[in-house]
């Protein structure tokens, strides 16, 4: 069992300083006490199992915040007695309103909450401003691809034009080449003819 020994000063008394230390110390599983001293300073008595906790926890109560503001630690290190079995506030005759720390305690953690409450809602609205900003975005790229489609649509019905051009052109040339066939077959003929008429007439 170690034993820490620690006056601290600063502003440190009718602030809630002891409050907060007697739950660092139940946090980290430490016994003993806090005091307000009659010199302005605070005297924590705290025991634990380990060194390293003590050390901890002397790290953890220089408290520097809109009340608090400890300016000096002085901590020694010694065998722990094993006397206490909880970490606790210990309050003089003297001091007005016993529960005035815990009053300040409570009073700063509401503060606390109201400014997370705050940093949420406003983040809440930064974070639907970004949604519709998003939402914006993606309407104006499905209005992009509509208008993309129609401007394809037009280039399709566009060559679909020219395809039936084609096809009719294809089927004009053909029809000239059939006819042309034709005409070759007439020529035939009619050179047949002439023939046959030569040779009746005995023309070469």
């Amino acid at each position: 069992m170690i034993r820490l020994t620690a006056h601290i000063s600063g502003r440190v008394q009718r602030v809630g300083y002891r409050s907060k230390l007697v739950s660092l110390a139940k946090e980290m599983g430490l016994a003993g006490f806090v005091q307000n001293r009659p010199d302005g300073r605070v005297l924590v008595i705290a025991e634990g199992e380990k060194k390293v906790d003590l050390e901890r926890f002397a790290s953890a109560i220089q408290i520097k915040n809109a009340l608090i503001d400890v300016e000096n630690v002085s901590a020694e290190y010694s065998h722990g007695s094993g006397e206490y079995s909880i970490f606790r506030k210990i309050t003089g005759p003297d001091e007005v309103g016993e529960r005035l720390d815990d009053g300040i305690e409570i009073l700063k953690e509401l503060v606390v909450g109201l400014s997370n409450l705050t940093t949420i809602t406003k983040d809440g609205f930064a974070k639907q401003d970004q949604m519709l900003v998003k939402q914006d975005q993606t309407i104006s790229v499905l209005s992009n691809m509509d208008k993309k489609m129609d401007r394809m649509l037009d280039k399709q019905d566009q060559m679909l034009d020219k395809q039936d051009q084609m096809l009719e052109g294809q089927a004009e040339t053909t029809e000239a080449i059939h006819d042309l066939k034709r005409s070759d077959e007439r020529f035939v003929r009619m050179e047949k003819d002439i023939r046959t008429i030569k040779s009746k007439l005995g023309i070469r």
